[in-house]
């Protein structure tokens, strides 16, 4: 009988939970060491694509996920300052009836809590809070972990494989598989969460909207369960913001001369203001240290599958870590299943920021084409995001 495998992951986000419950699955031991005091609530709204439900649904989460996520019966998208929305992609039922599982949006932080009550579950996991450093040596095999917490408790830990889900700014990266940092991406997020009720007259709530504007876009999602509306606005702005700035004076004028997006500014508190960063890298791992998520591929969120990337990279991973007999070959066999497909969904999301950004004349020709296209051809053109099913 082959001895239980230990596996420590840094970060517990989204891909790091994803990862360590499918290895617990597995029977394997997981450590997490996760550098905040507690699991983080901040965050926004995130689409979870067919795909991605694909993934979580193997973790006999689906019916934990339905009480904290919405299914949207369309996707109205508005040109600037147009009263009506060009067009409504289908999703709802419609998209159900197409994949087989749910379309659905969520807070982020319903679904890292969500994943989090999964976790302290299991016999299988556990979990540091508050972790200050950590190191690791004889990187080729069998990593010798060390950490130690804020509190003065310090660990160290004989590991199969080191994993980290640290994020854009991942020391796991940066620190000991020789990774390039993170890069500004030249776009900025503004989000805010909005009740429900105000919002009412301004946006079909049963719907997801995606608002067009030259030189910006913006996307609101309903979150019945907060009884809020998440809503995210995207611009382009110069280098000098730099990440360290969480807020900025005000957005560009121009946000402001779209009539619905002037009321969705009248009716908000205020607006974070996120510079989004990106990892470009073909680097996912050095002998038994492997990334997962955004440490690995960071990318823009306008085909809204960053999230989504993370969770299948913990699924097709976690049995790759289990069934190899070394950690680097489960590394090289991930890379080599992941790395094109992860690619092709960064350029995607790349290409749209250009067209949702799109000024005169440009955009009418974009306009006349996505209205020519339908309500349903978004099911085919991306059919090769959503019909991906990570446990093939």
């Amino acid at each position: 009988m082959q001895k239980t495998r230990t596996f420590c992951i840094a970060g517990a986000g989204v891909a790091g939970l994803t990862l360590a419950l499918a290895l617990a699955k597995l029977k394997a031991k997981v450590i997490i060491l996760e550098r905040n005091e507690q699991i983080q609530e901040f965050g926004a709204g995130l689409q979870l694509g067919p795909n991605a439900h694909r993934a979580l649904n193997s973790l006999d989460l689906e019916d934990d996920l339905q009480k904290v996520s919405f299914e949207p019966d369309g996707l109205d998208i508005f040109s600037f300052k147009q009263k009506k929305p060009l067009i409504t992609l289908k999703l709802g039922a419609t998209a159900r009836k197409k994949f087989g599982v749910a379309y659905s949006v969520i807070h982020r932080a319903d679904l890292v809590q969500t994943l989090y009550k999964k976790a302290k579950k299991s016999k299988y996991i556990d979990i540091y809070f508050d972790v200050q450093n950590f190191e690791i040596s004889n990187i080729q095999e069998n990593p010798l972990v060390s950490f130690k917490c804020k509190d003065g408790f310090e660990k160290e830990i004989k590991t199969h494989a080191f994993i980290g889900a640290d994020g854009v700014c991942s020391a796991t990266r940066t620190n000991f598989i020789n990774g390039p940092q993170s890069k500004y991406s030249g776009y900025v997020a503004w989000r805010t969460l909005i009740d429900m009720p105000k919002l009412q007259d301004v946006l079909d709530l049963n719907n997801t909207s995606l608002m067009w504007g030259a030189g910006f876009h913006a996307v609101a999602y309903p979150l019945p369960h907060r009884n809020k509306v998440n809503i995210a606005i995207f611009t382009k702005e110069s280098m000098s913001v730099g990440f360290g700035i969480r807020q900025a004076p005000s957005l560009p004028t121009s946000v402001n001369a779209d009539p619905r997006l002037s009321k969705i500014l009248e009716l908000a508190d205020e607006f974070k203001h996120w510079p989004l960063a990106a990892v470009k890298t073909s680097t996912w791992h050095k002998g038994a240290v492997g990334l997962v998520g955004d440490a690995a591929h960071a990318m823009l969120p306008f085909q809204a599958q960053g999230a989504a990337m993370g969770i299948e990279d913990g699924v097709i991973l976690a049995p790759l870590l289990i069934n190899e007999k070394t950690a680097v070959i489960s590394f090289e066999k991930y890379e080599n299943k992941r790395q094109e497909r992860v690619t092709k969904v960064i350029n995607t999301s790349a290409s749209n920021g250009k067209i949702f950004h799109m000024r005169a004349p440009f955009s009418a020709a974009r306009n006349a084409t996505v209205k020519m296209q339908g309500s349903m051809n978004h099911f085919s053109r991306l059919g090769w995001i959503y019909d991906y099913n990570p446990l093939d």
